[in-house]
């Protein structure tokens, strides 16, 4: 991209453009509106379904300003987009990342350490700005969705907008450099931006129905809403030579487009999507209405207080999070509630306003008109060490909590190797209490941060079917003469170190066939899509018939019922979905093989508590974590459709004793932490387990498949 003298305005080769109109009340107001329903929506989620989308608000403005800015002042060289660039970085990076700092010695002072390793790693990304590709990684990693809300997930969108103005000026000044070429700069501008909008909508509503979790979060969804409001740039720039007949009809009926969105659009509609119009269309209208007059939106969106509010939205969005997220644990650090009330919700608004101000005032400002920075190679030289140190501050974090890691695991592997440990289960077994090795191992042998690490080999080896379910990978472990299928969803993979365990000593080879989040059934379930729910039947039919033509001696299978069965809520799941099981289990009988139906294991999950976050914010009150057989309860329809038959070739094991001794289900036993998240088996307490899960297969009658 070249420089180029000034040309004139009637000359076919000219570039430039109106005029806008400067500082606009009317935008400052939707900036306030926005940031005020996502701030609603954080704090009463059950109330404002919709506040969500108070970030598409925000993504239309964003692309309406900065195109407006660029097609009045195209960029004609690399020197003017690296202006551009510097004028951004003034303008985001020193709030946003204060916040990130601040957000480091916080989940340091007081998140638990079970915390540490994942928001290190993502005060990194965020600090790099690429935090939304790791959430939507995340996203459809199943066994993420029980980790604690991370304090800087809000930084996904900021994330999206900065790619924005990485490759915007790109664009504009690129179809501004063609306009040079072949004249008519209005079009060339006009047609790149609708391209842009086409494209991005098109892969948007294509991708929200077949990865909505991680459409949600990745740029490609989200440019057509930051490409919308350059079309409204360029209408108001290139095409409206006054007001539009009924501005103030228009801007009205946007402003109620983006209020009714927040009560009728929910979280659990695909989104962004086609559904992501009515912010955004709403949002245009306001825009594009720039309505004047007492009967215009214009007087209420410039309210005093709403023009307060819209002056340090950005600093809002920015602290409001972190305040939602740590306020809790440091509540819980002072003896007080964890859980936030009214009042509490209250004081979180307006210290993150307070927080607003004085970040606007003293950072904003500051950095923005810094004679320190007036440069763009000194900007950047700014920029890249501030970044550097923020993420450094999430290196550290992620370094202490692998070295806690690290020093556990092997402290664990050195009790797990003593044949005369109490660890975990051992200490359930009979004459465990006379065991002077036993004492002192009801205190916590596991840190917290180990726990949520301590994965079967599955995960790490890769043997799981994950959505849409085409590649069925199988994997192998021992090298025994008889052959043990493990079968079903994250709730038979659990089980799989116990197994390990007994394979040497029952001459096992076992072979998995492990699927996330789908059940082995014949009933379809309710998955994020239809492409994923029949991906999930076909993956069944292939289990099945692997299974029976296979050569196996035995199944070894459980499931936890994760989600309902398509077309049907929870209460008529648990009365339909036994059957989706019984003829699985009558083709394993009748192909002559074993099969073991292990009940799925007490579900602390319905209480809503992920055990390893739960013991390190309760190390010394650990029945705070702790429930009854009847609270930690859940649905096993395929442990109820295994009660129904009368055969030698079926046993259920049943394994909430080892969970729930003396009817009370705990988080720790025998010093070990005993799930993951909310409801899968540590590794290391599965291994535990091994004596009591051989003891129950003999006690069954099937003993060791013979």
């Amino acid at each position: 991209m070249q420089s180029s003298a000034p040309v004139a305005e009637n000359s076919p080769q000219a570039t430039a453009a109106p005029k806008t109109s400067g500082f606009r009340a009317d935008i400052q107001g939707l900036r306030a509106l926005a940031v005020g329903i996502v701030l609603l929506y954080h704090l009463w989620p059950d109330r404002f379904h919709g506040g969500f989308a108070g970030v598409d608000v925000f993504f239309v403005i964003s692309g309406f300003l900065i195109t407006s800015h660029l097609i009045n002042k195209p960029p004609r060289s690399w020197g003017d987009i690296a202006r551009f660039w510097a004028r951004r970085i003034r303008r985001l990076l020193p709030a946003s990342l204060l916040v990130l700092f601040v957000v480091g010695i916080g989940t340091f002072l007081a998140a638990p350490q079970s915390m540490w390793a994942d928001t290190g790693r993502q005060i990194v990304s965020a600090a790099l700005y690429v935090v939304n590709w790791d959430f939507a990684i995340s996203s459809v990693d199943y066994l993420a969705a029980d980790n604690a809300p991370s304090p800087v997930q809000h930084f996904w969108s900021l994330s999206v907008e900065e790619q924005f103005y990485f490759i915007w000026p790109m664009i504009i000044g690129l179809a501004f450099l063609i306009a040079t070429k072949v004249g008519r700069s209005k079009r060339i501008v006009g047609f790149t931006i609708l391209g842009v909008f086409l494209a991005s909508f098109v892969f948007s509503v294509w991708y929200t129905a077949a990865e909505p979790a991680m459409a949600y979060f990745v740029t490609p969804t989200r440019m057509w809403e930051l490409a919308t409001g350059g079309l409204v740039a360029v209408f108001v720039i290139y095409v409206r030579p006054q007001r539009l007949p009924f501005s103030s009809l228009l801007g009205w009926i946007g402003l109620a487009g983006i209020v009714v969105g927040t009560f009728l659009i929910r979280a659990d509609m695909p989104f962004p999507g086609y559904i992501a119009l009515v912010p955004v269309v709403s949002t245009a209208l306001v825009i594009l209405a720039d309505s004047r007059g007492r009967r215009s939106v214009l007087p209420l969106l410039s309210l005093r207080p709403v023009r307060f509010l819209g002056d340090i939205s950005y600093s809002v969005y920015l602290w409001h999070w972190p305040l939602i997220v740590l306020v809790p644990y440091f509540s819980e650090k002072m003896g007080a509630s964890e859980s936030l009330g009214v009042l509490d919700n209250i004081a979180i608004i307006l210290v993150s306003i307070l927080a607003a101000w004085a970040s606007t005032t003293w950072v904003e400002n500051r950095f923005r008109k810094a004679s320190l920075l007036d440069s763009s190679q000194r900007t950047f030289a700014f920029a890249a060490l501030a970044m550097a140190l923020v993420a450094a501050l999430g290196l550290s974090q992620m370094v202490v909590a692998n070295k806690i890691v690290e020093q556990n695991e092997d402290r664990l592997q050195s009790a797990l190797d003593d044949p005369d440990s109490c660890l975990g289960a051992a200490i359930l077994l009979p004459g465990a209490k006379d065991n002077p090795n036993c004492e002192g191992m009801d205190s916590l042998q596991m840190e917290p941060a180990a726990a949520k690490n301590d994965k079967s080999k599955a995960y790490a080896d890769g043997c799981w079917a994950s959505a849409p379910y085409r590649k069925k990978p199988e994997c192998t472990y021992g090298d025994g003469s008889k052959h043990v299928a493990l079968v079903g969803n994250s709730h038979a993979g659990h089980w799989l170190p116990t197994l390990e365990r007994l394979a040497d000593k029952n001459d096992w080879t076992i072979t998995t066939f492990l699927a996330s989040n789908c059940g082995i059934s014949t009933l379809p379930q309710q998955l994020s899509t239809q492409g994923e729910t029949k991906g999930c039947q076909d993956y069944s039919d292939w289990v099945v018939d692997r299974t029976t033509q296979g050569g196996f001696d035995a199944v070894i299978t459980s499931e936890r019922q994760s989600t309902p069965l398509q077309g049907m809520g929870w209460d008529e799941t648990e009365k339909k979905a036994p059957e989706g099981h019984r003829d699985i289990l009558q083709s394993w009988i009748d192909a002559k093989l074993d099969v073991v139906v292990v009940r799925d294991t007490p579900y602390p999950g319905g209480e809503d508590i992920s055990v390893p976050d739960c013991v390190a914010k309760h190390e010394d009150e650990l029945e705070e974590c702790s429930g009854t057989p009847e609270s930690w309860h859940w649905m096993d329809p395929l442990a109820a459709s295994a009660r129904t038959f009368d055969s030698k070739r079926m046993s259920i094991v049943y394994p909430q004793d080892w969970f729930c001794p003396d009817g009370r289900c705990e988080p720790v036993i025998g010093g070990v932490i005993t799930y993951f998240d909310t409801a899968h088996i540590t590794a290391t307490y599965a291994k535990t387990l091994a004596p009591q899960f051989d003891a129950s297969l003999r006690r069954t009658g099937l003993g060791t498949f013979d």
